[in-house]
């Protein structure tokens, strides 16, 4: 899975969320399928203001051009430390050594401002979720609850009945984040802080081609495993969010599998408009390891006969 460069691929269309977040990317079972998807989804269009207006390269021709011998590589040891399941520092550390094998340069670099980086996005993604998602009111947007006796009470019936549980959760965060006497301290901050996240990746990206981290702390657990306790969920982004904080392309990858043989992923990021290079590791990766070829075991619920 891949998320790209803020703004290289058209956001139009697509039912708003947190704005200055929102990013397409594609899915698939190999880098060169992602990379082709990308190709045909990306480049300018004039119904989203914030797409890339110039032109982008080919990001299939260079899967092979694009080689990675010579390149060097910051694995960050916030997201290798404590908090990581030791199978997902070992696969990580696995997968390094695989990228020196093909010539890539590896060391560990320290991003300190990544601590920060879980609150600033739950303050950033709930406030905007919460002025996006005010204009669901049954009326021009989203569901309308059938049985309401006015509009007012259109309106409340049809956010409740419309809206899940995570979604409502989210809006009322970010709707307390925005309300009179706690922007300044919430919403504004959060902005602040994340300009410091963006400008220690640029700092990084002067002496680093990439950077690598897992995808997530743990192996992949069961869908609704963590369902009863939204704070364990949202601990399972803090990798994922930096990327997504600074605006530049990052892929996620198999490079292993735990002890119940459920996958774990390898982080590949990118500075600004370095998809193709973020791609061109990946897929070198992936040619010289199996693991987009193995499958994670039944799950018990599959497993059991009905």
């Amino acid at each position: 899975g891949m998320k790209p460069t803020y703004g290289v691929v058209s956001r139009f269309g697509l039912i708003a969320f947190a704005s200055s977040l929102d990013q397409i990317g594609p899915l698939g079972r190999h880098v060169e399928d992602v990379a082709l998807t990308l190709k045909v989804i990306s480049g300018h269009d004039k119904q989203d203001s914030t797409s890339y207006n110039r032109s982008l390269p080919d990001f299939t021709e260079r899967l092979r051009s694009h080689g990675v011998k010579g390149l060097k590589a910051g694995l960050i040891t916030e997201l290798i430390g404590d908090g990581i399941d030791a199978d997902v520092r070992e696969s990580i550390l696995a997968a390094c050594q695989t990228l020196k094998d093909l010539g890539v340069e590896v060391e560990q670099v320290s991003m300190p401002s990544l601590k920060h980086s879980l609150p600033v996005y739950y303050l950033i993604a709930t406030a905007e979720a919460s002025a996006n998602l005010a204009r669901y009111d049954g009326v021009k947007y989203g569901y309308r609850h059938k049985e309401s006796r006015d509009i007012l009470s259109m309106y409340f019936q049809s956010r409740a009945a419309g809206f899940g549980d995570e979604v409502k959760r989210r809006i009322m965060l970010g709707t307390y984040a925005l309300s009179s006497g706690y922007y300044d301290a919430y919403y504004r901050k959060a902005q602040q802080v994340r300009r410091l996240i963006k400008d220690e990746f640029d700092k990084e990206f002067k002496k680093f081609d990439i950077l690598l981290c897992p995808t997530s702390p743990s192996v992949a657990f069961e869908i609704g495993a963590k369902s009863e306790d939204p704070l364990q969920m949202y601990l399972s982004d803090i990798a994922t969010i930096p990327a997504n904080l600074a605006g530049i392309p990052g892929i996620s990858l198999p490079c292993g599998f735990g002890e119940q043989g459920m996958p774990i992923g390898l982080q590949i990021m990118a500075p600004a408009l370095g998809d193709a290079t973020a791609l061109a590791v990946a897929y070198a990766f992936e040619q010289a390891t199996d693991f987009h070829k193995r499958k994670p075991p039944l799950t018990r619920a599959q497993s059991t006969p009905n």
